[in-house]
């Protein structure tokens, strides 16, 4: 009888075990989420002020599935707040001859087609290959930080290359304990010295 339980309860393990080790679809190594029972406030958004329309004869007939008029578009809010023309986020796509040049320059060693695709199959199986512990996984403890590290910039280290070349840099916010690479703090002041000089 004993080894009976004994038995089932291995079993019970072992299956457990199993369970615990095939990740999830689409593993998500940042795991936040409300933990309070009152509403989302980052979910609710204010709309835009009604207007009146200069001829309510003019107004187009309601098209079910298509924006308001005074829904919230942050795409296009964006564009605007940049100095762009929200326009072309409804020219299906097409780029305008104002822009012409720009896309131009920027595909002048050629265009990956499909690279968002790519991209994203890319990382769905590193974030599968870097998901976390068995006991991370069961506790959702964020495991995206350590994830991505080797693949983070090291600021500092780059602000120090540049400068070691004779970039012009802008000041870095002070660096925290720890952050700083070797021996920046003596090209930090080599740097500085250099342009006093100037």
């Amino acid at each position: 009888m004993q080894a009976g339980k004994s038995a089932g309860m291995i079993a019970f393990a072992a299956i457990v075990a199993l369970a615990g080790c095939s990740g999830p679809e689409n593993p998500r190594l940042m795991n936040v989420r409300s933990t309070g029972e009152g509403p989302d406030e980052f979910a609710v958004l204010p709309q835009k002020p009604l207007e009146m329309p200069e001829n309510l004869a003019a107004l187009p007939p309601p098209t079910p599935g298509t924006p308001n008029r005074t829904d919230i578009q942050p795409e296009a809010d964006a564009i605007a707040a940049l100095g762009g023309n929200p326009e072309t986020l409804t020219r299906g796509g097409t780029i305008p001859a104002s822009d012409g040049g720009l896309v131009n320059y920027a595909a002048r060693y050629g265009v990956t087609p499909g690279i968002r695709q790519t991209l994203a199959a890319e990382d769905l199986e590193y974030r599968r290959n870097n998901d976390g512990r068995l006991l991370e996984r069961w506790f959702n403890v964020n495991v995206y930080f350590r994830a991505y590290e080797p693949l983070s910039l090291d600021q500092y280290a780059e602000l120090a290359r540049w400068r070691a070349v004779g970039a012009r840099t802008v000041s870095a916010p002070p660096p925290q304990e720890g952050e700083m690479p070797e021996g920046f703090v003596e090209e930090l002041r080599v740097q500085t010295e250099q342009e006093s000089r100037r």
